[in-house]
């Protein structure tokens, strides 16, 4: 069984955690604890390291800056061998599953995830794996039903009615519908129907849609052409016209910009009548917002994620996040306090759905901050932006050993490298040299130059760069080891 892993979005719903180049699911929030030492975790890495467990191996399906990100972690994991197609550009869920099942044996099983959701109960999930996968053998097309808790308005839902008068909710279920996310009252006639069903007064059963799925590679994709034959089409060019650089497989512009936009639920899984849903009681969670992200955190005796940077006076129930700066909170309860050193939300529990408000206007603005951390990472390592004007701005960059940037130039900046520590190998025009610790070079408008660092540990440098515009695209690539245009 291979592990598709979408790595789409940029969860907005997080933001300042979360931004379009740090997405939430690479963010490590999560305390894995060992004998020896305790790590924190991305949802992306607990993704691998769980569905690796029942799969043999993974196909990573991301936009490029998405695909270093996900080398990076996968490397720490120490997961080798892996399979990519990186989009360039997004065309939600069904092209993506679609590209990547056509680089599959008809007959492999497939187990497509999401690589930003919360599984705690790994016992009963690898249980209801083991079923899915007895019907994907037998050519069904398996979702994945979240057994709902409370009215939950932020959810889609899948109604569900039992198989060959089989109530017991074990063995699977067919689906009936698929319905949007539904107002309050909705969701509350959603849960009622359900203890009618517990019940045998209905026939009915409402669940969570997990956006989880299981089928054979070719099942998938022969339901796909009958149904949406368009997407099937336009994807089986873009997928004829890919380029293939060793397990990476990327896909043109023009041809995925051809393939229309819809989701796996719109174009196949409401259309087939071959759709099975598992009802999963698999302590599943999306963390789509703050408050769901605070349900999930460890917690001091007053109910205050715990946080070594924050002074609680008589403060309780408050999620508070922040890892720079001292946060100190007095006679407050119930808040969302995220403090990411270039911005700080502030929020009521229960008004987190809000926070995507918040980035709507920040787009408005031109306003960066719903794009890039004041730490950016990169294939050849990091840079953080420690202070910005107008005309000027100052970076600390940190190049991994063995790694080099791309060979480039600027048109509207020049730039001024001062090394702090490593050694590293500078380009200038037609000379390369070696500048050291508390050495420096300079870089003039329209000349192109690389960094490069050749040694066994980090190079670390500041960068100044002084122009009328220093936004970051203003950069022409000439070569690049990663790709990218």
């Amino acid at each position: 069984m291979t592990n598709i892993i979408l790595c789409g979005g940029s969860g907005t719903r997080l933001w300042p955690i979360s931004r379009s180049l740090m997405p939430k699911q690479f963010v490590k929030l999560f305390l894995e604890e060992s004998a020896e030492h305790k790590d924190k975790k991305s949802l992306f890495q607990l993704t691998v390291e769980r569905n690796s467990k029942v799969c043999k191996s993974q196909f990573i399906v991301s936009n490029t800056e998405q695909y270093f990100l996900a080398l990076d972690q996968l490397e720490e994991l120490g997961k080798t061998n892996n399979k990519y197609l990186l989009e360039p550009v997004g065309r939600n869920t069904a092209p993506a599953i679609a590209l990547a099942c056509m680089q599959l044996d008809y007959d492999e099983i497939v187990l497509v995830t999401p690589s930003d959701h919360l599984i705690k109960d790994e016992k009963e999930y690898e249980k209801v794996l083991k079923k899915a996968k007895e019907f994907a053998k037998d050519n069904k097309l398996v979702t994945f039903g979240i057994t709902p808790t409370f009215a939950e308005t932020g959810f889609g839902y899948i109604e569900a009615s039992p198989a060959n008068g089989d109530s017991s909710l074990v063995n699977g279920m067919d689906v009936v519908n698929f319905h949007e996310k539904p107002s309050l009252d909705v969701a509350n006639e959603y849960l009622e129907t359900n203890n009618k069903y517990t019940n045998n007064k209905s026939t009915s059963y409402y669940m969570w849609n997990s956006g989880m799925f299981c089928f054979k590679a070719g099942v998938f994709l022969d339901e796909l052409e009958k149904y949406s034959a368009e997407i099937y089409n336009t994807c089986k060019t873009a997928f004829d016209n890919k380029k293939i650089d060793n397990s990476t497989l990327r896909i043109q512009h023009s041809h995925m910009e051809a393939i229309p936009d819809d989701s796996i639920d719109y174009a196949v899984m409401e259309k087939s009548d071959i759709v099975k849903v598992i009802p999963s009681n698999i302590a599943w969670s999306d963390v789509g917002s703050f408050d769901a992200l605070y349900e999930e955190l460890p917690k001091d005796k007053n109910g205050n994620t715990k946080n070594d940077k924050h002074i609680s006076i008589d403060s309780k129930n408050n999620l508070v996040y922040g890892s720079d700066r001292i946060i100190a909170s007095i006679d407050v309860e119930d808040l969302i306090i995220i403090d990411t050193g270039d911005a700080l939300l502030i929020s009521k529990k229960g008004s987190s759905q809000k926070v995507k408000k918040v980035v709507e206007k920040l787009k408005a603005s031109n306003s960066q901050l719903h794009n890039i951390h004041q730490t950016a990472y990169r294939p050849w390592g990091t840079y953080t932006v420690l202070e910005e004007s107008a005309g000027y701005k100052i970076k600390r960059i940190e190049v991994k050993p063995g790694s080099r940037l791309s060979l480039q130039k600027h048109f509207h900046r020049n730039e001024h490298w001062i090394v702090v520590s490593g050694t590293a190998t500078v380009t200038v025009g037609e000379e390369t040299r070696l500048v050291r610790p508390n050495e420096s070079t300079y870089i003039k408008m329209g000349e192109v130059h690389r960094l490069e660092n050749q040694g066994k540990i980090p190079v670390v440098l500041i960068e100044a760069q002084v122009g009328e515009y220093i936004d970051e695209d203003d950069i022409v690539r000439i070569s690049d080891d990663f790709k990218r245009e």
